[in-house]
């Protein structure tokens, strides 16, 4: 195993040198372009909140820094190549900050949040950010005409348009929450958000659009690089919370996702622990929003589907009529990008395990599927159960078949991937959804076969 460290540096005259060790890379990485500005999107991200009439505090500029801090390292260190067991990487993080006191202080707590999430062994260390930088995010944005009542991610997925359409419904204007890397996500989110235009209203419907990242070629990190996105929704709830740092009034920021790919239990003993996705585990949230406590930043993350399965999110969306003359534009899959491998355009592959939690919501609803997947009929072949065509498909079978013999460990199943400390009360709940989910699982898959190859 090698232990990564990332400095990141503000212009040239930010010469901070981190101590090289026996096992130890570091990557020295430039936050600022030839003209002087952040760069990664940052910038653009400032600008487009100030756009929205928000001034955001500087220490939602930090947050900013630290997300994409933590998505870099994330994408650019491979695990395949400095992990000892295939997974775990050590990674030291040295940023700086407009109040690398607060930041230091929590530093601990930030580094057990983000290990829950990715599974990876985090360190950081904070310094101050030169004044000009810590001053820019709050200088120069016009009053928003009127204060969103709530903050909304919006991604281009079923679950994220129904949680928009549900807040408009409800007259809650939220500000939506958009971050984008690859083309597929500018495309489901640009329907998507001209659906909700046309039917509330440009005046209503307004939206932050974010692409912080890096590229392929944008850390000097000799590596192939990470497939995995586990870090990714720590970016997005904090473009949320570096927008609303910028609110005087606390507003909650809706986090729509369905409760049975919210808790991800392992569907097999082979996806226990940081191999079952964590992005928006109840437990995951709960450390978010104390972190935003601990910063004073006045937003807290709310999933109010979290007792939903995906296919009562859909029938109980209000309004029907919207949500199923686009739901064949939302995107669900796990990696749309991965059908080019196949010579196939982006799109739902169709076997994917959100791709099977769709179709069976979709099936629940008793209307015509109009989305087009890659591997459009499950019942027309026997499935690979060793291939990526049919190992979900197997592994949802074979969880299927455990819980129907033996439900009352439903209880036990729904704190494999994470505790549920932080709700108490509610396990009976998340049990029962956790049982309603697979039921709608099974109905999808009856009469559908994964065999091992050959």
């Amino acid at each position: 195993m090698e232990r990564q460290a990332l400095v990141f540096h503000v212009g040239t005259k930010d010469q901070h040198q981190v101590q090289s060790l026996p096992g130890f890379r570091i990557t020295s990485v430039q936050l600022l372009d030839a003209n002087g500005r952040l760069q990664y999107g940052i910038w653009q991200t400032i600008h487009g909140i100030q756009e929205a009439g928000l001034n955001p505090s500087p220490t939602g500029l930090d947050l900013l820094l630290l997300a994409l801090a933590v998505y870099a390292a994330d994408k650019r260190i491979s695990r395949n190549e400095v992990s000892q067991d295939g997974w775990t990487r050590e990674i030291d993080v040295h940023l700086p900050v407009s109040d690398p006191a607060t930041w230091n202080s929590i530093r601990a707590n930030l580094g057990k949040m983000l290990g829950f999430l990715t599974g990876d062994l985090w360190r950081f260390s904070f310094r101050s950010l030169p004044r000009q930088f810590s001053e820019m995010a709050t200088r120069g944005a016009p009053l928003m005409r009127t204060t969103p009542k709530a903050l909304c991610l919006f991604s281009g997925g079923l679950d994220s348009f129904i949680g928009a359409i549900d807040e408009f419904e409800r007259e809650g204007d939220p500000l939506l929450i958009s971050h984008g890397w690859g083309s597929s996500d500018s495309s489901h989110q640009g329907i998507c958000l001209e659906a909700l235009h046309g039917k509330y209203g440009r005046g209503r419907v307004r939206q932050l659009r974010s692409r912080i990242g890096v590229g392929e070629h944008d850390l000097s990190i000799t590596m192939n690089g990470e497939p995995t996105e586990r870090s990714r929704s720590f970016l997005f709830f904090s473009l949320a919370a570096a927008a609303a740092s910028g609110l005087s009034d606390a507003v909650s920021t809706i986090v729509p996702e369905n409760g049975l790919i919210s808790l991800n239990i392992p569907l097999d003993p082979l996806r226990l622990g940081a191999f079952s996705t964590r992005t928006t585990h109840p437990f995951f949230l709960a450390r978010y929003n104390q972190l935003l406590a601990e910063l004073g930043i006045p937003t807290q993350l709310i999933n109010p589907y979290r007792h939903c399965t995906k296919g009562e999110m859909v029938a109980q969306c209000l309004n029907q009529q919207l949500l199923r003359a686009t739901v064949a534009d939302t995107i669900s899959c796990s990696s749309a990008n991965k059908a080019r491998w196949d010579g196939n355009s982006p799109g739902h592959c169709g076997h994917c395990v959100p791709c099977l939690i769709r179709r069976a919501a979709l099936l629940k609803l008793g209307v015509p599927d109009p989305t087009i997947y890659h591997l459009s009929n499950l019942v027309s072949q026997n499935h690979a159960s060793d291939r990526s065509e049919g190992e979900h498909i197997r592994s949802f079978q074979l969880a299927i078949h455990r819980l129907n013999q033996q439900p009352n460990v439903a209880p036990i199943l729904v704190q494999k991937a994470g505790p549920l400390s932080d709700h108490p009360g509610e396990l009976a709940v998340f049990a029962a959804m956790y049982q309603r989910g697979l039921g709608e699982v099974e109905q999808l898959l009856t009469g559908v076969k994964a065999v091992p190859h050959g």
